[in-house]
């Protein structure tokens, strides 16, 4: 493999191979780095995404991967990246193997690293009873009885959008309330019950939800259980300088740039917006920005 590239694209899933395809169709020399473990690998079925709905995550990779290498133009290694180095007129990549790879262009479509609380069961129900989105899960458990893990005005904002899926809600605020007063009250109008009391673990069987247990020993009964956690960065970001937002996410502008010139950034690492449709679609519009940017320098 040569070690020169115009673009070397870090995380080869969704985004990471949209922006590898608009690339490769470019005639661009693309590099894409991947590590083999995304975040949604524990998710049965992928949705919300026209023409895949129902598939498999793997699946939908592991044909998008196929039709992008087609493209004689693009490479794919494994891998996971250690080091990113800006130079002069490029950058230096280099992965744990001890390998280096050059490129005029880096998109970072690394994804994120969900921080699992230390709640027994939480993580084996992950991506599969304990969901994220409504939208890539909520219609498969609308109807029933469904807890939502959150608290304040981040708790209150998810509940309106789960209680169109389902009127048996629970809000598990996971210690103290920060809901307001008018919150409060909205919650009791829609009968929507808000639980203080702290969650001791997650009853389950192969990661479908039975119970909730709370300190105390009480047994809630779920069939699902909404949460928002926290995230960090699969990848080091200080070495290159990148901003981030108060979230954690690299901060990007509308062209997808980050902070640091001739540096993009697409897919989960950028937007709390987690869905495989809105990754591809940040990959393809970020491949297109990246050759366009190549084409007016060699000009």
């Amino acid at each position: 493999m040569e070690n020169n590239f115009d673009v070397i694209i870090i995380g080869g899933s969704y985004a990471g191979l949209s922006a590898g395809m608009s690339l490769g169709r470019s005639l661009r020399k693309v590099l894409i780095i991947d590590s083999g473990k995304p975040c949604n690998r524990n998710t049965p079925h992928s949705h919300n995404f026209l023409t895949h709905d129902g598939k498999t995550p793997k699946e939908i990779s592991s044909l998008a991967k196929e039709q992008v290498l087609q493209y004689k133009t693009v490479e794919f290694q494994e891998g996971f990246v250690t080091k990113m180095v800006k130079q002069s007129e490029n950058f230096e990549v280099q992965t744990e193997s001890g390998e280096s790879f050059n490129a005029k262009k880096l998109i970072l479509a690394s994804g994120v690293k969900d921080l699992m609380p230390d709640i027994p069961g939480f993580a084996e129900c992950w991506g599969i009873s304990v969901i994220h989105c409504p939208y890539c899960h909520g219609y498969e458990v609308h109807g029933k009885t469904t807890g939502i893990m959150s608290n304040g005005d981040m708790g209150f904002e998810f509940s309106k959008i789960v209680y169109n899926l389902t009127k048996e809600l629970t809000l598990f605020t996971n210690g103290k309330s920060t809901l307001n007063e008018e919150q409060t009250e909205r919650f009791g109008r829609n009968n929507i019950v808000i639980t203080e009391t702290e969650i001791e673990n997650i009853e389950h069987e192969n990661g479908q939800i039975r119970h909730v247990i709370l300190k105390g020993g009480e047994r809630v009964p779920l069939d699902a259980l909404y949460a928002k956690i926290p995230i960090e960065q699969n990848i080091t970001t200080e070495e290159l300088g990148l901003e981030l937002t108060e979230h954690g996410f690299i901060k990007i502008d509308h062209f997808h740039k980050t902070n640091v010139e001739g540096v993009f950034a697409c897919g989960d690492n950028t937007t709390m917006m987690r869905a495989v449709a809105n990754a591809v679609a940040q990959g393809n519009l970020t491949g297109a920005i990246v050759n366009k940017e190549l084409a007016e320098e060699s000009f």
